[in-house]
């Protein structure tokens, strides 16, 4: 589906998603997120993408839903934007098995913040705002907000945040872990752009079943997590990069990874 609401390219081994519906600060509607979809897809299926990376047109990295859809009387209704476009959006960034940075340039609100701490990485601008914007209108928390985020910064401050819709600037957010790094904002599309290009040449079959670990540790005990693992380990023991790592190291030389 062609679409102008995202841009998309692939440079030195990743997969770039960007929104691009500045006017409205990257908000979601129908058609971006079906471009999101496909757009992941193809980069899923593609050997040529190793890492993809996700990121914002303009001033906003993502303002949520696009509230003039939610409310047209012949557009969707929430329930089926929620379960269409969203719960399969943010299922489909933890299930591809490539390591997906998402790059928060500026405002992420509502949706938006919960669909980027969703990717593996999250690094943003010191001067990007994360809110939970949902109270603010009457709503509550939706696309894997109300289990990721207490996860990754505890039940009290992910209570507080959603329920008071607090901004959170770049600094926050990485000193209480809801990401990863914050850079400058002179210096940080060179910084998240770097961060994606060294994922790009890593073992990348291995970080994949690394996310596939990660995913599952969600649920399972630890027992049964550590039987998980010794099964996966064997899956990146019969890699190619797994050899090859194992060669450059007893070689003394740099590894050259494939992905395979």
């Amino acid at each position: 589906m062609a679409s102008d609401t995202i841009i998309t390219s692939i440079q030195d081994g990743v997969g770039k998603i960007a929104l691009h519906r500045p006017k409205v600060f990257n908000s979601f509607n129908q058609e971006m997120s079906k471009a999101c979809h496909e757009a992941l897809d193809a980069f899923a299926a593609n050997d040529e993408v190793r890492a993809i990376y996700f990121t914002g047109e303009g001033k906003a990295f993502c303002a949520g839903q696009d509230l003039g859809e939610a409310i047209d009387p012949d557009g969707p209704d929430i329930q089926r934007i929620v379960e269409e476009h969203y719960n399969p959006l943010i299922l489909r960034l933890r299930e591809i098995e490539k390591p997906i940075v998402c790059a928060v340039n500026g405002v992420a609100a509502g949706a938006g913040a919960n669909v980027a701490l969703a990717c593996d990485i999250v690094v943003a601008k010191k001067s990007a705002v994360f809110v939970q914007a949902f109270s603010s209108i009457g709503l509550i928390p939706d696309s894997g907000g109300t289990y990721i985020l207490p996860r990754l910064i505890g039940w009290q401050r992910a209570s507080a945040l959603m329920m008071l819709a607090d901004k959170v600037n770049g600094e926050e957010a990485q000193e209480m872990g809801m990401i990863y790094k914050c850079f400058d904002d002179e210096s940080f599309e060179e910084e998240a752009w770097n961060i994606a290009t060294k994922l790009a040449k890593l073992p990348t079959k291995g970080l994949g079943l690394t996310k596939r670990l990660l995913n599952e540790s969600y649920h399972n005990t630890l027992k049964d997590q550590l039987h998980y693992e010794g099964e996966v380990q064997t899956m990146a023991a019969a890699t190619e990069d797994f050899r090859e790592g194992v060669n450059a190291f007893l070689e003394k030389r740099k590894p050259d990874f494939k992905g395979r």
